[in-house]
């Protein structure tokens, strides 16, 4: 289904955009870990000992699209010395008794927590000296993380983000962000979650008053002068 805002949406007359400034930009990595974020984590080793497919959607685009234009991002931040911060969320307690009550099974069947392998970003996508990790335990990283602190430390008030899941914790942490006066972009083929229409929904939903959706293409040329 495809919508179009500037003609069916009112809302679109109030949005404002403010132009890309790179060197106020963070590259927001959003929970790629093994848990939920690979087909060999936890979640995919318990669908597929399931004999479910449920996941096929969400493991493939991880695979076909968020890794290799997560990698593409990384490589361009890095070589222009830009801000890149990591959010991993998970508990801090093998009980994960220090999550909300309503993740906190969602951890425990996962084995997602500080110290264990599930808990870890994944391999590919490994952060970097100099490059930040906060930890939420909830789904939007604005509540339960300081990842405000970070950011406002380093000058970044532009944040592009990236990773699993669209819907949820990407959306989550993206409105957060939205309404703290932060001007956000979701990059589009670097996110992943379990349905297209879920995936889909977020961006336009996004697009209508938070801030912008735009590929890797068009955010890699974006900050092309700063490489």
């Amino acid at each position: 289904m495809t919508i179009d805002l500037e003609k069916t949406d009112y809302i679109r007359a109030f949005t404002v955009e403010r132009a890309p400034d790179p060197a106020r930009a963070a590259l927001v990595v959003v929970d790629m870990q093994y848990a939920t974020g690979a087909r060999d984590g936890a979640l995919g080793r318990r669908l597929a000992a399931q004999g479910s497919t449920v996941a096929e959607y969400r493991f493939a685009r991880i695979e076909r699209l968020v890794v290799p234009n997560a990698l593409r991002l990384l490589a361009a931040w890095r070589r222009a010395r830009l801000r890149v911060l990591y959010v991993t969320v998970g508990a801090q307690l093998p009980d994960c008794s220090d999550a909300p009550a309503h993740m906190r099974k969602l951890f425990l069947e996962l084995q997602n927590f500080a110290g264990s392998r599930e808990h870890e970003i994944i391999d590919a996508l490994k952060p970097e000296r100099g490059e930040a990790v906060v930890n939420k335990t909830s789904n939007g990283a604005f509540a339960t993380s300081g990842i405000d602190s970070v950011l406002r430390a380093w000058g970044c008030d532009q944040l592009y983000l990236l990773g699993v899941s669209t819907n949820m914790c990407v959306d989550s942490t993206a409105r957060e962000a939205a309404d703290r006066g932060y001007a956000v972009t979701l990059i589009e083929d670097a996110c992943a979650t379990t349905q297209p229409a879920l995936h889909e929904a977020t961006m336009v939903n996004f697009r209508r008053l938070f801030g912008r959706v735009r590929s890797t293409d068009e955010v890699l040329e974006e900050i092309a002068g700063h490489a």
